[in-house]
């Protein structure tokens, strides 16, 4: 499947204008609306492979990609804050533990080791997670459905998902070593670096969405729908 992720957004007749929208807008990430924009370009890119469609979406609906891509941003935040605070909390306590005496300081090493220890896991439980969720989400159209743990239980206890999120790391990592190596060309190496990862981001949830595909029966539905049904 890694090799047909790769090349799937080749089979797009926009190819070259998809993926310089999608890396011009991952470099103006830092406006966070690009970022949403981008994030819901994802979602559609999980809908459509997950229906069984291997035609890559274009950059339209600008409206509908940025209301998916603020929901995608919001399953991934709340997953996030998990470890996030966990790490504030048992950290935190430990730098105060450690200035508060001999004996605080024992108390606090060991409370900062197992608060970074904690969120190192939690943070690979919630990367685990998050691409599940937001499938989950896509097929439904209902943010609800990203924190619905009881249908995402089964899928992320199956081989299946872990065998795709796997090969989607995979994926990305390659795309994290690529965009390195160019880094070695001072700003021109780092721009084109950011295309890169785009694209590998895209492949990573064309594997995504064929493994939801595999796991769950979707009914086919029109594209952007997500943004047509509750919220809740």
């Amino acid at each position: 499947m890694i090799s047909e992720s790769i090349t799937y957004l080749r089979n797009s007749d926009e190819v070259v204008k998809t993926v310089l929208i999608g890396g011009l807008l991952s470099i103006l990430s830092f406006l966070l609306v690009p970022a949403f924009v981008v994030s819901g370009y994802f979602v559609r890119v999980l809908q459509r492979t997950m229906n069984g469609d291997d035609e890559p979406p274009v950059f339209a609906d600008w409206e509908g990609l940025l209301v998916d891509g603020l929901k995608a941003f919001a399953i991934a935040v709340v997953y996030g804050l998990v470890p996030a605070i966990v790490g504030f909390v048992l950290v935190g306590g430990g730098v105060m533990a450690a200035f508060s005496g001999d004996a605080g300081s024992v108390i606090g090493g060991t409370s900062i080791f197992v608060g970074v220890l904690l969120s190192i896991l939690l943070g690979l439980a919630a990367w685990y997670v998050i691409p599940a969720a937001t499938a989950n989400f896509a097929e439904t159209g209902r943010l609800s459905d990203g924190f619905d743990l009881g249908a995402l239980r089964p899928v992320l206890l199956s081989r299946t998902y872990a065998t795709g999120w796997l090969l989607a790391l995979g994926v990305i990592v390659l795309g994290v070593v690529v965009a390195g190596v160019l880094n070695v060309v001072p700003f021109l190496g780092t721009l084109v670096g950011v295309f890169v990862s785009f694209y590998a981001a895209v492949a990573a949830y064309y594997i995504i969405g064929h493994t939801w595909a595999d796991l769950r029966t979707v009914e086919p539905r029109p594209e952007g729908t997500a943004n047509e049904r509750p919220a809740a």
